[in-house]
């Protein structure tokens, strides 16, 4: 198996490095609107990821607890991941704020304000509605709550499905006989999710080629020179929260760091290229399973679960992108204001969904705790896709470890023996 995966995630390395040059190439011709022809292909990689998402989030969610045995197994688990969670949240947002005010990338900076008008007229509405700290808290526990389970399945609210699968997982531990027919029909739908995935995933390098092609042709590097600084803090903050998961992940697996890091190649390569974490859910499931050796059961709770409250990279590049905002308009913060971006960031993230551009939106509410401007958001918009390729690589790296982590922590407990 894990020779396979080394093999998926070769060929999807060379798409993307092919649909990179191809792309700058077609940028340098000043023909962007070619990539319009093929960009089709890209949008059907990810439509296709996408439907498996909601049978797949909600089946193995379900079909992880009846595999606990018990409610207290469940409880034991879902306590060790949120803590986990929240704890590398926290370190991410603190890389974040160490790396910004070490290499200051908005002082001297000269980029006028582009405002809002970039972003599409839905996003920008949501971006200027302003949501204190407790309101933000509030309203993630409160939009968890689905008050119409079948339109969260159709819509795909990734959180609410979680919290429903659990009530539904919940009630089944408690009424194992009536519940039969119903997990019979939910293990089925999870294997045959699972098989659909991989059937989709052999057309991941040519969806992948197209996206990265679309990106590089659309962008090509001149927003990339002229915010280098603010690029290069948001970079060095991930590489460094990267990096310090792998050691986590290492020391709980007891394998080396390239160990872990070929494990999960193919949705690390995924995630970049989608910028997508929920996207790259299934084949993020299937590799710390196939590759890592993580526990079905852990794994098919803990990912979902990481997928939408899990979100490290993002919550450090809002507290990278907050202060260099300030900075480029010449706003000074003061420790009490960067420490409040800190707990903002931290618990905003949370609430951030899981497609591309999300931290956007959030960001929002992380500008008006400080009361910055709306309209920086216009300063770091031309270089928002790149870098969220990035951060979304990392939040599901996150994700994967979180499951290592989880998993090794309930090797010895006594929930495993039901």
């Amino acid at each position: 198996m894990q020779e396979a995966s080394k093999k998926e995630a070769q060929r999807i390395g060379y798409a993307m490095v092919g649909g990179l040059i191809i792309g700058l190439i077609i940028h340098s011709m000043g023909q962007a609107s070619y990539v319009e022809y093929i960009k089709p292909l890209g949008t059907i990689f990810i439509r296709l990821l996408k439907m498996v998402i909601v049978p797949l989030v909600f089946s193995s969610i379900y079909m992880s607890m009846i595999n606990l045995g018990t409610p207290e197994a469940l409880g034991s688990m879902g306590r060790k991941a949120v803590s986990y969670y929240f704890v590398t949240t926290v370190i991410a947002v603190f890389f974040g704020l160490v790396f910004v005010n070490i290499i200051n990338p908005g002082i001297g900076t000269s980029l006028g304000t582009a405002g809002l008008n970039g972003l599409s007229s839905e996003m920008a509405s949501k971006v200027t509605e302003q949501k204190g700290l407790y309101q933000t808290i509030l309203s993630v526990l409160i939009d968890a709550i689905p008050t119409n389970p079948a339109g969260s399945l159709s819509d795909a609210n990734i959180l609410q499905i979680i919290v429903f699968a659990i009530f539904m997982g919940i009630v089944a531990l408690y009424t194992k006989d009536k519940a039969t027919p119903i997990n019979n029909i939910m293990g089925a739908l999870e294997e045959m999710t699972l098989k659909l995935t991989h059937v989709i995933m052999r057309f991941a390098p040519i969806g992948i080629f197209v996206l990265m092609m679309d990106v590089m042709a659309k962008s090509g590097t001149t927003a990339i020179v002229s915010l280098s600084k603010y690029i290069l803090t948001v970079i060095v903050g991930l590489t460094c929260h990267a990096i310090f998961l792998m050691f986590v992940a290492s020391a709980r697996l007891k394998k080396s760091p390239m160990y872990i890091l070929k494990g999960v190649s193919a949705p690390l390569l995924t995630a970049f290229s989608t910028s997508s974490s929920a996207a790259t859910l299934p084949i993020t499931m299937t590799a710390v399973e196939e590759n890592l050796g993580v526990r079905k059961d852990t794994a098919k709770f803990v990912l979902p679960l990481g997928a939408t409250i899990n979100m490290d990279g993002t919550a450090l590049y809002e507290s990278v992108a907050a202060i260099f905002i300030a900075q480029a308009y010449g706003i000074d913060l003061g420790i009490g204001q960067q420490v409040v971006i800190f707990m903002t960031a931290s618990l905003a993230a949370i609430g951030a969904a899981a497609i591309p551009g999300a931290g956007l939106i959030t960001m929002s509410i992380v500008l008006g705790a400080v009361g910055l401007p709306l309209e920086g958001i216009g300063l770091i918009l031309a270089v928002d896709r790149l870098l969220d390729m990035f951060r979304t690589t990392v939040n599901v790296f996150g994700d994967a470890v979180g499951t290592i982590v989880v998993d090794s922590f309930l090797t010895n407990d006594e929930v495993h023996k039901s």
